[in-house]
């Protein structure tokens, strides 16, 4: 394969990062009161080793912490639970000392035995976790996975406070990995009396400890006053009111009674909500690691043939779609965002092309166009978008019924694999971390590719996830550039296989009330999206 240019954003993060142990507090903030977040559906879990989606994503990480953090309103790394850190010289042995005296919601302390057990639990099959594959260089993982042992051979608790960690191979972004929700540290007790429910009856060690959960109303969260961050977090309570249609919110928003509409600015007001001065002054924006595309199911006919999927690229309108959400994005070539390590420049993928699209169906014998099924959550816009993408098929002769569901519905057909198209709009992949492998594994890996596991379009390659796990291998920071031509070489290997139509690249812009304080980066924050609530406040 020819090799073309590498972006280089962001690969000097992917160096020998110099890790940030402090957070100057903003010296404005002050302490009490509490917020009001809308969303259109109800949260469908606080599990962090099931939650994946973007409403319980920040939810999850105000109740929960890991050994790894992020320095707020960044991508920068700093040590979370694990104090302080050791990693042997081959980089195959991460020693993790914990810090003393952190508790769990139910006033226990925490110790290395729930470190060990967290993972346990995330990567056995039976706690079905979307996320069960980011474990998979932990010494071990594979026997988890296949259900042959009961306990990752890797994971030893040295003492109380003191966890090893060992690889089976080298793995560049190890450090992030425990920086993710699915890496949270739960109470072992809380689990075995919730048992599935656990869900509904999370207990963490986070800013934030669960108080009422009325399902279909809202959400409670109250202040951890025995929180092992000094400070924080501070408000007192978070208020999620669920069942809110986001124009409501916008308009609950400019009546003071929302500080965030949590479904972000509705697309048929954002408009006239950027020309207005004083709700423009409102709005937040930023960057995101980000794509949207459509998944191809390649296991269900005909789009098991990949000139199918070839055609369904070809025939989708990328621009027009665009203008949909006001321009708020750019026309995407490749699953990779233009801002993250080893986006392939230069490359135009596949062309709007009807003529060149109807030929591939008619030479795989579908002349006559097929019939088949769009999933697409049912908040605006993504309706009007999956009508957009049913009016270009139909041009080809691709007759797609769309299904609009809510967000976990559509969620639960990807998982299972019973969803031929979704577009992915409202769920669209966010990095979890700035590294391109975070693009592969999850959603494009055969890990992904599982029974709940958020590879929808069920695409497995396995010499693609042998050429992925080499790039992470790379773990010396003077050949970062190598390792970034190895993923630019997979993800074009991948557009060849064509089991997604990428869409777009989306921008972020959310509001908050005239009385949120906090800096603007912690309300598009890059890892707690969308909102760090822990580093919030309110000035009245």
């Amino acid at each position: 394969m020819k090799r073309l240019l590498i972006s280089t954003a962001l690969v000097m993060a992917l160096g020998a990062p110099a890790f940030a142990q402090d957070y100057t507090p903003d010296p404005n903030a002050k302490s009490g009161g509490g917020i009001v977040v809308t969303y259109k559906d109800d949260v469908a879990t606080l599990d962090p080793a099931i939650g994946y989606d973007w409403q319980n994503w920040s939810m999850i990480k105000s109740l929960f912490d890991g050994l790894m953090d992020y320095v707020p309103g960044t991508t920068e790394l700093r040590p979370g639970l694990a104090e302080s850190y050791e990693i042997s010289e081959d980089g195959m042995t991460f020693t993790f000392h914990l810090r003393a005296g952190v508790k769990f919601h139910n006033g226990r302390e925490m110790t290395a035995d729930d470190v060990k057990y967290s993972l346990d639990r995330v990567t056995t099959p039976a706690t079905q976790s979307p996320g069960a594959g980011f474990f998979g260089s932990i010494m071990g993982y594979d026997a988890m996975a296949d259900g042959s042992a009961a306990s990752l051979e890797g994971v030893t608790v040295v003492d109380p406070l003191t966890v090893q960690i060992k690889l089976s191979r080298p793995d560049a972004t190890f450090l992030h990995v425990m920086a993710l929700n699915f890496a949270s540290v739960v109470a072992k007790e809380s689990v075995a009396e919730a048992g599935d429910d656990f869900g509904h009856h999370p207990v963490g060690t986070g800013a934030f400890k669960l108080g009422e959960w009325t399902i279909g109303q809202r959400l409670v969260f109250e202040k951890n006053a025995d929180y092992w961050r000094a400070g924080l977090p501070y408000l007192d309570t978070v208020t999620f009111e669920v069942g809110q249609e986001p124009i409501v919110a916008l308009l609950r928003l400019q009546n003071g009674e929302v500080d965030v509409p949590g479904d972000g600015i509705p697309p048929a007001k954002f408009t006239e909500v950027m020309a207005d001065p004083e709700q423009a002054a409102r709005v937040v924006e930023g960057g995101q690691l980000q794509t949207g595309y459509i998944t191809l199911n390649v296991t269900n006919p005909p789009l098991d043939n990949v000139d199918v999927r070839k055609a369904i690229n070809m025939a989708i309108n990328k621009d027009r779609i665009t203008q949909i959400i006001n321009g708020r994005a750019v026309p995407a070539t490749q699953p990779l965002p233009p801002s993250m390590p080893g986006y392939t420049d230069g490359y135009a993928g596949y062309a709007y092309d009807i003529d060149g699209a109807k030929a591939l169906l008619a030479g795989a014998g579908l002349a006559d166009g097929f019939d088949t099924e769009l999933f697409v959550m049912n908040t605006d816009p993504n309706p009007r978008i999956a009508q957009a993408i049913q009016q270009d098929l139909a041009a080809i002769g691709v007759r797609a019924s769309i299904q609009s569901l809510a967000q976990a519905n559509v969620i639960e057909a990807g998982g299972a694999g019973t969803a031929p198209m979704i577009w992915s709009g409202g769920m669209a992949w966010i990095a979890d971390f700035p590294d391109p492998s975070n693009f592969y594994g999850p959603i494009l890996g055969c890990d992904g590719a599982v029974e709940g596991g958020w590879n929808w379009s069920k695409y497995c390659n396995e010499d693609l996830d042998a050429e992925a796990t080499a790039a992470d291998s790379m773990t010396d920071p003077a050949k970062v550039g190598d390792r970034m031509a190895m993923w630019s070489d997979v993800y074009m290997e991948v557009m060849e296989d064509a089991p997604w139509v990428p869409v777009f690249n989306e921008q972020r812009y959310t509001m908050k009330s005239k009385r949120m304080g906090g800096a603007d980066n912690l309300y598009v924050d890059p890892v707690s999206i969308p909102v760090n609530y822990d580093y919030v406040f309110v000035t009245e």
